[in-house]
């Protein structure tokens, strides 16, 4: 019988980690191996939290259970280590148990990808009805504007009070003010007029025109592959794009913190229901204070904004951009980190050139 528990706990694709009461390794099975990246040789006998880099959470969760006997079961982040580079989503199980000398039955099963595909889906739900918004908006907006503005210009040829004149000056220029803004909830128009881009360049100019724009000391780090290829591309496009998203990181930093761009190639990664062989990502890193909780789900959609002089349309106008080339722009925020991921396919579908 337990040699057939045994090969059973072996087989699955779940890792099992068995602890005794000092939270120490006892065992694991083969999936465990490769979730927590180490043998069970050499596991056994080590700590489960310093494995994961003393996740808080975890270390809360395993003492309850411990102190309780109660069962648990949650999602856990997982903080890159030197074994895996990015952070990892984990659905957590924790169960007491008196199986020899462990006192915890710990599951581990990674959700990362089962949670990023959601969450894409959900960014492309949300780009997909901000769209839609938008277009409405702009186009119920625009149209009256050109007759205010000609009955304005109609109505100061009339006068001949300079005073009363400054009131069709000012009726004339909120008119235009809006126009632009309408031209801006629009967007560039028409589908994107590709040619070789190398994407290093592309950044550099988007940061010369951010450090010509705002005078304040900000320091800016590059992580560039150097081995990333020309991808086809809107160069015009693209550099709004870009623009927008190091904009809104400047505005989270108000003067103080850092700014990193970085770039690399993916393999096998899936954008929407299209799986590519290999996509470039460019992550626009800032160390402001971060996306607030409530506006996370919605920072996509036109006009949101948590900044009092902001119009909440760089984000939505970038991910409409971004979406033009077949790729997808992510983001995770916390305190102190908040990441914008540009997903781009660089073998770009012909049929959106």
């Amino acid at each position: 019988m337990q040699r057939h528990a045994a090969r059973t706990l072996d087989g699955l694709s779940s890792g099992v980690v068995l602890l005794d009461r000092h939270l120490l390794i006892v065992d694991l099975n083969p999936a465990g191996e490769n979730l927590l990246g180490i043998s069970r040789t050499r596991a056994r006998g080590q700590s489960l939290l310093q494995l994961v880099d003393d996740e808080p959470e975890l270390r809360e969760v395993l003492a309850r259970v411990i102190a309780t006997g109660d069962h648990y079961a949650n999602e856990l982040s997982l903080a890159p280590s030197e074994v895996f580079a990015e952070e990892r989503t984990v659905d957590c199980r924790v169960s007491p148990t008196d199986i020899d000398d462990a006192a915890l039955l710990v599951e581990l099963t990674d959700v990362t990808r089962r949670s990023r595909i959601s969450r894409e889906n959900a960014l492309m739900i949300q780009h997909g009805a901000g769209r839609q918004m938008i277009r409405q908006l702009a186009h119920e907006i625009k149209n009256p504007l050109g007759g205010i503005r000609g009955a304005a210009q109609l109505l100061e040829r009339q006068l001949d009070n300079d005073e009363l004149r400054e009131y069709t000056d000012v009726v004339i220029s909120e008119t235009d003010r809006l126009a632009a803004l309408v031209d801006t909830l629009l967007g560039p128009g028409g589908p994107p007029n590709k040619s070789p881009v190398n994407v290093h360049e592309l950044l550099e100019y988007v940061i010369r025109i951010i450090e010509a724009e705002d005078q304040r000391q900000l320091t800016i780090r590059r992580d560039y592959d150097p081995g990333l290829p020309e991808i086809e591309l809107d160069r015009d496009q693209m550099v709004q794009a870009f623009l927008n998203l190091v904009r809104n990181a400047v505005a989270a930093l108000d003067g103080h913190g850092s700014i990193t761009l970085r770039s690399r190639a993916d393999m096998n990664f899936t954008i929407g229901d299209t799986r590519h062989r290999v996509i470039a990502t460019i992550e626009i890193e800032d160390d402001g204070p971060g996306i607030p909780a409530d506006m996370q789900d919605s920072i996509f959609y036109p006009l949101v904004t948590g900044r009092p002089d902001g119009t909440g349309l760089g984000l939505p106008a970038a991910q409409e951009l971004i979406s033009r080339h077949g790729g997808l722009i992510e983001f995770d925020s916390r305190p102190g980190r908040t990441v914008f991921a540009v997903r781009i396919p660089l073998e770009q579908d012909k049929g959106n050139a």
